[in-house]
């Protein structure tokens, strides 16, 4: 198998990349400015790529994993402002079409479990969910989402779609690494009255995730949520952080209610009610389909992201 990798300069397309050349896989890189990951060949394809371009820039693969995303902004702009995500889905039609053209056998589309909604309420997401994105980033996905579906129902190119939930993992941005630096400084955080349910994915367990469905035949045409085997508070999944990095976690004890009023007066409601609210995932068809099982559990993957390289 020859894989083609989107993004691959990104947090997850380097972890990506370096286990599939492990594994002895050739790996094409694809970048707007070059790669120069070992092991990995580097397919520039500039800044505005069309069809054209990413065709000979898939010459020879057999499989695409698409990463390559514009991705969050400001929480105003991700609910507010679906143009700013159009670079998505016109990246999205380019490299369908240029798979098709290029003889692709698979392609992977990593979108997010955001296609699903912001929370639950009792019951796990699922994949037979009717999409509610709620976020512009999120309703960008689930465009792409769709575009993927048709091209695929039309040409017969096979797919499969994944949505994670918050992908955490050494140097991981956004929220993740903005809650290791502030547990890495020692500063308290008001989360502790927390009583939620969110399920996380680690860094490894989505590369194997990926690397399983680019080669199982149940995958094919098949939507899929995935997450971490078990589910843990937010206050309890800072202590494991914390535990991770020899540090004791200062959690301090506010009302939970408090916490969301004073975030509305601070223009940070989306930003509390991602630590605060619950979001529950069910794994269940990709494992019963796949028999996939994440090889890490979050303590184990939680160690693995903060004792290689992760610097708060």
């Amino acid at each position: 198998m020859t894989v083609a990798i989107t993004g691959v300069n990104g947090f997850i397309g380097r972890a990506l990349a370096a286990h599939l050349v492990a594994q002895g896989t050739r790996v094409l890189g694809l970048s707007r400015q070059g790669t120069r990951l070992p092991g990995v060949e580097n397919r520039r394809t500039g800044d505005q790529p069309d069809a054209h371009t990413l065709t000979e820039a898939l010459a020879g693969a057999s499989a695409v994993v698409h990463l390559a995303a514009k991705a969050h902004q400001t929480d105003a702009a991700l609910r507010q402002d679906d143009g700013q995500f159009d670079v998505n889905v016109r990246l999205t039609d380019a490299l369908l079409t240029a798979s098709q053209q290029a003889g692709v056998q698979r392609l992977v589309y990593l979108s997010s479990i955001g296609v699903n909604g912001q929370r639950t309420t009792g019951r796990a997401f699922t994949e037979r969910d009717t999409p509610a994105p709620v976020e512009a980033y999120a309703r960008s996905k689930w465009r792409c989402e769709q575009r993927v579906q048709a091209f695929s129902a039309a040409t017969g190119l096979p797919h499969v779609i994944l949505r994670p939930p918050l992908v955490y993992g050494p140097q991981a941005p956004g929220n993740f690494g903005r809650l290791v630096r502030v547990l890495g400084q020692g500063w308290p955080l008001p989360l502790a009255a927390v009583h939620n349910r969110r399920h996380f994915i680690g860094l490894d367990n989505l590369v194997d995730a990926i690397t399983l469905c680019l080669s199982h035949p149940a995958a094919v045409n098949q939507t899929f949520v995935a997450a971490d085997s078990e589910a843990t508070s937010t206050p309890d999944f800072l202590r494991l952080a914390a535990g991770a990095m020899h540090r004791p976690a200062q959690l301090w004890l506010v009302p939970v209610p408090l916490l969301r009023w004073a975030a509305r007066l601070a223009g940070q409601t989306e930003a509390i009610n991602r630590l605060c609210d619950s979001l529950e995932v069910d794994s269940t068809a990709l494992r019963q389909r796949t028999g996939w099982r994440p090889p890490f559990t979050l303590a184990e993957g939680l160690a693995r992201a903060l004792q290689t390289g992760h610097t708060p």
